[in-house]
């Protein structure tokens, strides 16, 4: 092991490696390989999933996706961070028990609970989402009835934005649109995982019903090995900040795994922690992509130690910390060169391109591969590109 800081450029070879894999075939399958291989995708923009799989995947097609969703061979369900992920089955697992973890402190503010625990309120949220698909309001209608039947009163902080969102976000359920495609933002209904699983007769269902038991020491190592599987080299700070848990859980899971993970100082003083049997060769380009809002080679780390594929000034043109909106990055050359987005209604649209100040500028010919591979995800007839500075 070589014990030589990364620099920044290591890293970015290293992570595009992860993030791109090669998978062979544009079925279900493969779609369903991919995200095994790069982790659960950020979506509560709901054509995250599709865009990120076309950067990904280029010839896969709208079908094949909605294809793994129906399926359940892919789910949809709010967890790490109170955030929409995409993911296979048994990620979605860790990810709610991650989820349990990390957003703990905000359910017992929010609650004040005196005579019970948050695990019989999460509980309680189940087994009303296992009959049948729930709205958002039948969701916290419930919640709401829970609390005075159980608690004797439903504290005022449920009243809040945050606090009507509760119901719904719980790690423990997952989402199909009750409207429109997996692709666009219906109305989304919502059910416990172990339900959905069940009907769908999902390969390993007794082993997801281990997982959800296993101990809290298992699950958190195997949420951290999880991340650096998908996102590595990655530091403390990265998996701490996406995956929702506290430095301290993340620590004593690096412990937990041993010999399997090593570190190496990085650029920014802090060291960064890879799989001992290694992973793919380190990437230089994967050709010019469109990715979706909150993709991975953004938000898989830390914030403040992105620069692995944008610069700072570039990072805050890309992401309004007031609102929280991230612009959708175009990736060029290898690294985070700007932004892109689509104009227009209906399946013909136009593709406007804005390239950072100081990097390369991709023509036309560079954005053929990318037009093609999100028309064939999206439905679209991109007819127009225009791209600026």
């Amino acid at each position: 092991m070589s014990t030589r800081p990364y620099t920044w450029d290591q890293l970015r070879r290293l992570a595009l490696a992860r993030q791109f894999p090669s998978v062979r075939g544009r079925g279900a399958a493969a779609v369903v390989d991919c995200v095994r291989r790069i982790g659960p995708m950020q979506t509560q923009t709901a054509r995250a999933a599709f865009l990120g799989l076309a950067a990904r995947l280029p010839g896969v097609t709208h079908a094949t996706i909605t294809q793994a969703y129906e399926s359940r061979a892919l789910v949809r369900g709010s967890s790490i961070r109170g955030t929409v992920h995409t993911s296979t089955p048994e990620q979605h697992v860790w990810l709610g028990r991650a989820t349990r973890v990390g957003l703990r402190a905000l359910w017992a503010r929010l609650l004040q609970l005196q005579k019970t625990s948050l695990g019989q309120v999460w509980a309680g949220i189940e087994e009303f989402a296992t009959p049948s698909w729930r709205d958002r309001d039948e969701l916290t209608g419930h919640l709401y009835a829970w609390l005075a039947q159980h608690e004797g009163r439903s504290p005022e902080q449920l009243a809040t934005t945050v606090g009507r969102s509760l119901s719904f976000t719980h790690g423990g359920l997952v989402r199909q649109p009750l409207s429109g495609g997996w692709e666009g933002q219906g109305k989304p209904g919502y059910r416990w995982v172990g339900a959905v699983l069940a009907e769908a007769d999902v390969p390993g269902a007794e082993r997801l019903a281990e997982l959800r038991a296993s101990e809290h020491e298992v699950a958190m190592a195997a949420v951290v090995l999880l991340h650096v599987r998908s996102h590595g080299p990655a530091s403390r700070h990265d998996i701490a900040w996406w995956s929702g848990v506290g430095l301290r859980d993340v620590d004593a899971a690096l412990a937990r795994l041993g010999e399997a993970i090593e570190s190496r100082p990085g650029p920014d003083g802090r060291d960064y922690w890879d799989v001992v049997d290694g992973g793919p060769r380190p990437a230089g380009d994967v050709g010019t992509t469109l990715l979706p809002e909150f993709d991975a080679l953004l938000c898989g780390y830390d914030p403040k130690a992105r620069e692995r594929f944008v610069t700072p000034d570039h990072h805050a043109a890309l992401w309004n910390q007031q609102n929280g909106l991230l612009r959708a990055p175009l990736l060029h050359e290898g690294r985070i060169a700007g932004w892109w987005r689509i104009e227009g209604s209906g399946p013909k649209r136009r593709l406007g391109v804005t390239s950072f100040a100081g990097m390369s500028v991709p023509s036309t010919e560079d954005l053929e591969g990318a037009l093609a591979a999100a028309n064939a995800a999206m439905g679209w007839q991109i007819t127009e590109v225009g791209v600026s500075r």
